[in-house]
């Protein structure tokens, strides 16, 4: 069995800390700093309109309390109040939106890894045969990558995803519309075609769709989330056209849980968080769609002296020193890693490990 260069130790981080070291049991918890949106929020409306007239009479340029600013500000103000259920954004147009392909592999015999991609149909049969596929090798552990899902709000399909892994007759998820009070009901129908650990992961830039599938695992199959907090666009959007090839872009309907936190505006927080450079994780994932997934995860063995080797007539030992000996003084260049899915890795090994059955004497 392969390990991942991470240590599977480092899947201990898991386990709950009963105390915090260097903190005195009644010490008093420290006050939140003041922001501009908590000293706003505290104001009431008097002091709202105070405010408004104390800056016009006292502020040192005139020129930035005008009618046209104020307009401005006001709009710049409830942007970043509704962020992310409200934003200014480049027409459907003058966006480009690339093609996510699907990819599976099986991870040292025991593991199956799917990345998941754009949500189509297409994508979505490649997942079922995948699927299959690990279920017929009795693969104990699956890991669900969604960091390269783009966003989305085709919530039909986002609920055929979840259906491959809920049990039979569990209510998914909700799509409310709170100005017309219509709610949509999505329910898994069939039995789900895969069991097992399941591992999710997730970065900063997972949104609408892929949150929601992130959501509806953690409830219902107990799935963990390793990754970084997701971006909080699990809603149904509505693009008005703007003047200059613009659009303003608003939430018009949100996604709930049963029995669960809002994945709108907050996010999917991590179980386990992972914190990686955006770029990083691009270049992980380019170059996992090239070359394949397990190199980045799993340190591959040093060249050896070996028969085919001897016949050659070369030594990959020596070869291997004299490179070294040549790079000398030369700073290497780290191997590149995902950190993320090692992470997954290092928690389906910890947890096999502690479910392994003792040998029988």
């Amino acid at each position: 069995m392969k390990f991942p260069v991470v240590s599977a130790v480092a899947a201990l981080t898991l386990l709950p800390c009963a105390f915090v070291r260097g903190q005195a049991p009644d010490s008093p918890p420290k006050k939140a700093p003041l922001t501009t949106r908590t000293a706003v929020d505290a104001l009431s409306d008097a002091e709202l309109d105070q405010v408004i007239h104390l800056l016009k009479d006292n502020y040192i340029k005139p020129d930035a309390l005008s009618d046209g600013e104020q307009h401005r500000a006001t709009v710049q103000g409830l942007l970043n109040r509704l962020a992310p259920g409200a934003a200014i954004i480049e027409s459907v147009a003058g966006r480009e939106i690339g093609a996510s392909p699907f990819r599976s592999e099986i991870l040292d015999n025991r593991i199956g890894y799917v990345r998941l991609g754009a949500i189509t149909a297409g994508n979505v049969g490649e997942l079922d045969a995948a699927l299959g596929k690990f279920t017929a090798s009795k693969l104990p552990a699956l890991v669900l990558d969604l960091r390269a899902t783009p966003a989305g709000s085709e919530f039909e399909q986002t609920a055929d995803i979840c259906r491959r892994f809920c049990p039979k007759g569990k209510v998914l998820f909700s799509v409310k519309k709170p100005n017309i009070k219509q709610e949509q009901i999505l329910t898994s129908k069939d039995e789900p075609k895969y069991q097992g650990i399941l591992v999710a992961l997730v970065d900063r830039s997972t949104a609408g769709n892929a949150e929601v599938i992130a959501a509806v695992l953690r409830t219902h199959v107990k799935a963990l989330v390793i990754g970084q907090q997701t971006r909080g666009e699990a809603a149904e959007f509505s693009e008005f056209p703007l003047s200059n090839g613009r659009a303003l872009r608003v939430a018009v309907a949100e996604v709930s849980l049963p029995e669960s936190a809002p994945v709108f505006p907050g996010g999917v927080k991590p179980d386990l968080a992972v914190e990686v450079p955006a770029e990083t994780t691009e270049k992980v994932l380019q170059q996992e769609l090239e070359k394949g997934v397990g190199e980045f995860v799993f340190e591959t063995e040093r060249p050896r002296l070996n028969e085919a080797a001897l016949v050659a007539g070369t030594n990959p030992d020596l070869d291997a020193a004299q490179a070294a000996q040549k790079n000398r003084g030369e700073k290497p260049q780290p191997p590149l890693r995902d950190v993320v899915l090692q992470r997954a890795v290092d928690f389906i090994t910890t947890i096999a490990i502690y479910e392994r059955k003792p040998a029988q004497k």
